[in-house]
């Protein structure tokens, strides 16, 4: 099992490696989805994540989460060919948490460095937690 934390990293290029990941058959829970980071300007990415909560009909979807570890979760799951069995094998591999449970305060996390926010040039990003609480969301 291993143990990401998502404090700091980029929230496409942290989706990306996880789902390698998921695919090799790897078991992954992400803690601290909150404080994962979305890369661009806040105005734009709030625009765009309302103009996606807006498609659809509360009776037939699509469906848009709004908390930050169910939005990651499904970053991820763009990432996976879900709809086949290998990819909810790995989807069935994959846990996602806001903040830190109990159970993984004493264990070890790891950083994936390719994903960093250090490699951003310029301060134009919005953290998820932040993206979470415009949309709606009580976590």
């Amino acid at each position: 099992m291993t143990i990401i934390d998502a404090d700091g990293l980029i929230m496409g290029r942290l989706a990306s490696t996880v789902a390698k990941k998921l695919l090799a058959g790897e078991q992954i829970d992400i803690i601290n989805a909150e404080k994962a980071v979305i890369s661009g300007s806040k105005y734009s990415t709030l625009r765009e994540y309302d103009v996606t909560m807006q498609i659809g009909k509360p009776e037939f979807g699509p469906y848009f989460p709004k908390r930050p570890d169910r939005i990651l979760k499904r970053t991820v799951r763009g990432m996976l060919p879900y709809k086949r069995a290998r990819g909810k094998d790995a989807m069935g591999r994959l846990k996602v948490y806001v903040g830190v449970p109990m159970e993984f305060k004493d264990k070890e996390s790891i950083q994936i460095v390719d994903a960093s926010m250090d490699r951003l040039s310029s301060n134009k990003y919005l953290r998820l937690g932040d993206l979470s609480k415009k949309l709606g969301a009580k976590f």
